[in-house]
């Protein structure tokens, strides 16, 4: 396999890499804002007659805290804070004001500003996560074998997709909070990186996956165990980033902070013209500096280093892995049987003729049976003439498969057959590769 020219992706690469694009620093504002919405909220409480309840006070210590240190994960929590602020936000759950005076309408419509910015914002982030995650996914895909291996890794990323969604609905329906549903979308988003490492390190699941998916550039393997490393590749961007995502974090944080104080527990009786303008203020340089932020991440990491061309991963090498040669004589077939032991494992294909001297077009037949443990037989893909194909189902029954070349109604011309073919027992692939953000 040719892997020459490929450079070995280290966090003193990234380094260099990064080097060339300083993130521009934010506002002082946000900092002191931050101070003086958690220094208002303090004044609001103290002042309170009821006791605080365990929820606030778990909001209280978070923005009061150190934002965690992964990027991915400050990225989360800035999307569970701003559901949160637009719950609290939502009109038919705002406390029914009349609007006696002019600043009353005043604050009314900075609140429906504040909500407007953070939808957009809402919406953007969302936009941004799963755009990056295809990047991610697709570029590594580009390193894995062209054929209906790489199909098969799509597959079982899609199925793995459905079931972390249905997972999260049944949460939903079943009357969890957001904060419940974002702890579960984290949890899902570390079994990922969990599942990335074992396909690096072929452990697990993947033990069989990664045999059945030889041709695989070792440093691409490399790279995707150790890319979330504590101490990896990854950790240079955090360094580099982090700090900035940071003060974003604990500004949100102090946002949801100061509207729970002043419209949960006082029912929007405690917004003062003045803290309404620190709100203001706040919200406004949250958004614009979040987007810049997530904007500058987007280009500088789809174009970092690690994300190196397919052409030097030598991938006109690994089309060539794992393929037999047969010669069918005229009037006979060749079969393969493959044993399978649990249903949704995969049955899988890939095959064309070899032209021979008279350079004739020539095809053959095909198709696929089932052979229960009793000897009985069940077609599963008819029989069809091809000069070349690729394909794969998913068995529902445990038992024998048998693949059958059919060149039995020639009478004058032997077959040139080249082919690959396997069974994989079920396993769920990377949804998406967790590689940060």
């Amino acid at each position: 396999m040719a892997t020459e020219g490929l450079v070995p992706i280290t966090r003193a690469y990234l380094a260099r890499y990064y080097d060339k694009y300083p993130l521009p620093p934010l506002p002082d504002a946000a900092t002191a804002l931050a101070d003086r919405l958690r220094a208002i909220s303090a004044a609001l409480a103290l002042a309170a007659a009821a006791p605080i309840t365990p929820d606030e006070e778990l909001l209280e210590k978070e923005a009061n805290g150190i934002p965690a240190h992964k990027i991915d994960e400050n990225l989360w929590k800035n999307r569970e804070q701003m559901e949160e602020i637009l719950l609290l936000l939502n009109k038919s759950r705002r406390p029914l004001q009349q609007r006696s005076t002019a600043e009353d309408t005043e604050t009314f419509i900075i609140l429906d500003d504040v909500e407007t910015k953070l939808k957009d914002m809402l919406k953007k982030l969302e936009q941004f996560q799963i755009k990056n995650a295809d990047n991610v996914f697709n570029t590594v895909m580009t390193y894995m074998p062209q054929d209906f291996r790489g199909t098969l890794i799509r597959q079982q990323r899609e199925r793995s997709e459905r079931n972390k969604q249905a997972e999260v609905d049944a949460l939903v329906n079943a009357g969890g909070s957001i904060r419940d549903r974002y702890a579960l979308l984290w949890k899902q988003q570390m079994d990922r990186r969990v599942q990335l490492a074992q396909l690096g390190s072929a452990t697990g699941v993947y033990k069989t996956l990664v045999r059945y998916l030889v041709g695989v550039p070792q440093v691409l393997l490399d790279f995707i165990r150790q890319i979330n490393d504590d101490n990896g590749p990854m950790e240079e961007q955090r360094e580099r980033y982090g700090p900035a995502l940071y003060t974003l974090t604990k500004l949100v944080l102090a946002i949801r902070l100061y509207l729970h104080v002043s419209l949960a527990r006082y029912g929007q009786r405690k917004i003062e013209k003045d803290d309404i303008a620190v709100l203001q203020q706040a919200v406004v340089i949250y958004t614009e500096e979040f987007e810049k932020f997530t904007e500058f991440i987007g280009e500088v990491f789809v174009n970092a280093p690690f994300f190196i061309s397919a052409e030097d991963a030598g991938a006109e090498s690994r089309n060539n892995d794992d393929y037999k040669e047969t010669i069918i004589p005229a009037g006979k077939t060749h079969e393969v049987i493959l044993s399978v032991e649990a249903v949704n494992s995969y049955i899988a294909w890939d095959f064309s003729l070899q032209q021979g001297a008279l350079n004739m077009v020539l095809d053959i037949g095909f198709h696929v049976e089932y052979i229960s443990p009793s000897g009985q037989k069940t077609l599963i893909l008819p029989y069809r003439r091809y000069e070349a194909d690729q394909g794969n189902f998913c068995t529902v029954s445990a038992g024998s498969y048998k693949l059958v070349w059919d060149n039995s109604y020639s009478s004058f011309f032997k077959k040139s057959l080249r082919y690959k073919v396997d069974a994989v027992p079920p396993v769920v692939a990377p949804a998406e590769p967790a590689a940060e953000p």
